[in-house]
């Protein structure tokens, strides 16, 4: 990827005093005149959304939060494809996740709640999505498309639970929640070069690869985006990064501008990692111009869940970045553990330029996909939680009745569920957050959660205890993952595979075709 241009500095306040004062939707003002807007401008026809089979390609980052994108406010970070991109598309402006990463995959898999996936942490076998879930892409192979997934998967190593197993045609991916994580199951050379020439999993096969990460898997997606295109199949594409989640490593055409800036390495290592996420999105738009695939292509941008290093040092005087105003990041039950980006672009087929202020979530793209592909789904499959986005696509004012989003961050140490029923949770409607069974916020008027109402409001925290004490219930016979056993790291699934075919036939090298 090209090494972006140096800039003048643009200081940060340094904390606790500092209080961001950009606006999410402060990128309506500078975007003017950045990206020629096409005359297409309305609202899409649910009629003709229905079964309308686009190519769909999602792409997904980790640890990215609200106020990560340039065009959120971010007056450090540059990046402008996605600004472009955030220009002409529908955005979901109160989208929400879960407040870790493998519960969000799950979600999105599944379509519903993670932990009735028996998804309930990110790591101790705890990740792994129950074997009795039809997953989304066994639902799109059902209707005739090809399936692929290029990054993160972190929903189990074992081989019933990888993603070959679960519903995708093509598959590189690292193992564990993250590249390097060896002692929770990526592959053991992985240890030694983070991030760089990583040792992947290509289909049935371990392999050896070159370059950045990030890089890589953008290049591998777009080269079967590509294949299958001339083939004229319908296809889901689902570029799920790792990056930029820690540690924080990019290329050093990435990192020198924010080190020149006076930022530390972690920030600088951080931001280098968006702004290459974001020239590898440029890339991803041009080559679907180039081959006159847009116009049958949905393509959506989100995050996994909140922002992480939140905190860093600007010529050595720590400093707090900017987060969107959003209180908490990754791990958080407040507002910036879960509501994330999601911009939707469909050339001629959806709205541009168009705000969707409706509570929606991650549970909502299984049925949204499955509408959009015709999918016909089986009898005897999981129950769905989610609400197809149709209607909101065809009118972001379209009646949504209000709903209840149930958060929780998970992660008890063993044999402590019940003990920990209560910690760092939330209930999310369109007007509330409930946090902690204690707090209430009133999000529209006070996004930042700055004041806890409970108090005047008894009436809606003894409806939302009521209805949290509900879905605890219903979900805890559903946590599959509970109590077993810490796997060493030499009997981790795919360090056992690693060493097999290393010793039989070796680590071949791999390299995606050209694009």
């Amino acid at each position: 990827m090209r090494p972006r241009t140096p800039e003048k500095p643009l200081l940060e306040i340094p904390t606790p005093e500092s209080k961001g004062t950009a606006t999410v939707k402060s990128c309506i003002l500078i975007l003017t005149g950045l990206f020629p807007m096409l005359a297409f401008t309305g609202f899409a026809n649910a009629a003709t959304l229905q079964g309308s089979r686009p190519n769909i390609i999602l792409v997904m980052t980790d640890d990215q939060g609200m106020g990560d994108l340039s065009c959120m406010g971010n007056e450090v970070v540059k990046t402008p494809h996605l600004d472009r991109f955030y220009a002409r598309s529908t955005r979901f402006t109160d989208f929400h996740v879960s407040p870790t990463c493998a519960p969000t995959r799950s979600a999105i898999m599944s379509g519903r709640a993670p932990f009735k996936n028996g998804v309930t942490h990110t790591i101790l076998q705890r990740e792994r999505m129950a074997l009795d879930t039809f997953t989304m892409p066994q639902a799109l192979q059902n209707a005739g498309y090809k399936t692929g997934i290029f990054g993160k998967w972190h929903l189990g190593d074992e081989e019933a639970y990888l993603p070959g197993s679960r519903g995708f045609d093509e598959v590189l991916i690292h193992g564990a929640g993250g590249i390097g994580q060896v002692s929770l199951g990526d592959f053991p050379p992985n240890d030694e070069n983070l991030y760089f020439d990583n040792v992947l999993l290509h289909n049935d096969t371990i392999v050896q690869t070159k370059g950045f990460c990030t890089d890589l898997f953008f290049q591998s997606g777009l080269a079967w985006i590509k294949k299958q295109h001339a083939l004229g199949n319908p296809y889901f594409a689902y570029i799920s990064l790792n990056a930029p989640h820690a540690p924080l490593v990019a290329p050093k055409e990435y990192t020198q501008r924010f080190l020149d800036l006076g930022y530390d390495q972690g920030t600088a290592g951080r931001y280098g990692m968006i702004e290459n996420i974001d020239d590898n999105f440029g890339l991803l738009i041009e080559k679907l111009d180039q081959w006159n695939a847009s116009e049958n292509t949905l393509v959506i941008f989100m995050t996994d869940n909140g922002a992480t290093h939140l905190n860093g040092q600007l010529h050595g005087k720590r400093v707090k970045h900017f987060n969107a105003n959003l209180k908490g990041g990754k791990n958080s039950p407040n507002e910036g553990g879960s509501h994330v980006p999601a911009f939707w672009y469909w050339q001629g087929r959806l709205g541009e330029d168009i705000d969707i202020d409706a509570l929606t979530a991650h549970v909502d793209l299984y049925k949204t996909f499955c509408d959009l592909a015709g999918v016909r789904l089986p009898a005897n499959m999981q129950a769905l939680d989610g609400r197809s986005l149709l209607p909101l696509l065809q009118d972001p004012k379209a009646e949504w009745p209000d709903r209840e989003l149930f958060i929780h961050c998970g992660r008890w140490p063993d044999g402590k569920m019940q003990e920990f029923k209560f910690t760092k949770t939330a209930v999310r409607t369109d007007r509330w957050r409930f946090v902690n069974n204690l707090q209430l916020f009133d999000i529209p008027s006070d996004p930042g959660e700055t004041i806890d109402v409970s108090e005047s409001h008894p009436e809606v925290v003894t409806k939302l205890r009521q209805s949290f004490d509900r879905w605890w219930a219903s979900v805890s016979p559903l946590m599959v993952n509970e109590g077993l056993q810490r796997v060493a790291p030499e009997n981790q699934p795919l360090a056992i595979r690693y060493h097999k075919q290393l010793a039989t036939s070796g680590i071949p090298e791999w390299a995606p075709d050209e694009i």
